[in-house]
This record gives C-alpha cells, sequence and structure tokens, in this order.
C-alpha cells in the first residue's frame, strides 16, 4: 500500500519513535498523544480496517494483543489501568486506513471519551 502511512513506517521510508518491532507487529509513539503514554500498536501486514478481519487474521490479533500486554507491564500501566482503542470507519473516527490500537495511559481516563 503505497499511499499508506503506516506501511510507510513499516517499511523504514517514514520515521516513527519505535518501541517494540517483531516479525508481523510495530508499536511506536503516537505524534498526537491524548495520555502521558499513547502509543499505536499495529500489524505489519496491511489491513485497512476491523471489518477486513476474518478467521484467519486470528493469531495476528491474538498476537497484537499479547504485544499490548507486554508494554502494558513494560511501562508500568498493567496495576492501575490502560485504554485499548480502535476506531473503525470514518464515523467511528478512523483516520489511516491500516488498522490500528491505540494503548493509552498514566493518567485516570475518563468515559464516555467523545
Amino acid at each position: 500500500m503505497s499511499e499508506c502511512v503506516f506501511c510507510k513506517i513499516v517499511e523504514g521510508s517514514l520515521p516513527a519513535e519505535k518501541v517494540y518491532e517483531d516479525g508481523d507487529v510495530l508499536a511506536f509513539r503516537d505524534l498526537h498523544a491524548q495520555a502521558p503514554i499513547h502509543l499505536l500498536v499495529i500489524p505489519k501486514k496491511h489491513i485497512s480496517s476491523v471489518r477486513e478481519i476474518g478467521e484467519e487474521e486470528g493469531p495476528l490479533l491474538g498476537r497484537i494483543f499479547s504485544v499490548v500486554n507486554q508494554l502494558a507491564d513494560e511501562l508500568g500501566l498493567a496495576d492501575k489501568g490502560f485504554r485499548i482503542v480502535n476506531n473503525c470507519g470514518e464515523d467511528g473516527g478512523q483516520t489511516v486506513y491500516h488498522i490500528h490500537f491505540h494503548l493509552l495511559g498514566g493518567r485516570a481516563l475518563g468515559w464516555p471519551p467523545g
């Protein structure tokens, strides 16, 4: 996906402050942080949105959430709590059409979010 900003980050043609990377998953700091800790956790494989998830992506999603838990532990978020957010579609607030999960923490997060 040559126009996808997250694919460009994965391939290394755009910079990002990476905090985790393996063969399938990448996590990096959000440029527009909404909390003291605000990471984006993405699959390296381009998947536009949750609407494209099928059973075959089950292991990849499991890996993503395993990474989220690992990062929450490493960053000291696990004990007090954190939020995982996925926006789907225009009305859902999705602005980058490469599935991603926001990991937010480091302060009390109110509800409703917006």
